[in-house]
């Protein structure tokens, strides 16, 4: 249990603060439900790198990752020429 204080803040007891790995200077989103209120540990991230955490985004690296998993994959490549030929090769087998 955790007393509110004069200026609205609350102390996170220690147990539930390392049970969580939180560390001072953390990020929670505080969220008001019907009788209650949650807080969950949140990362910032840059603006320039939300595009990687977009759900377009996260779908094509769980592709990626799966085709990884199941052998799916080309290369290494030691020139451009070589990915190139690779590539035509790849697209006349497929026509």
């Amino acid at each position: 249990m955790t007393r509110i204080g004069p200026k609205h803040q609350i102390t996170i007891p220690k147990e539930v603060f390392g049970e969580l790995g939180l560390q001072v200077g953390d990020y929670l989103e505080v969220k008001a439900k019907i009788d209650a209120i949650t807080m969950v540990p949140k990362k910032l991230i840059s603006k320039d790198q939300a595009w990687f955490y977009t759900p377009e985004w996260q779908k094509k690296e769980m592709e990626a990752d799966e085709a990884i998993a199941q052998g799916r994959i080309s290369g290494p490549f030691s020139s451009t020429d070589e990915l190139f030929e690779h590539l035509k090769r790849r697209a006349k087998r497929r026509s």
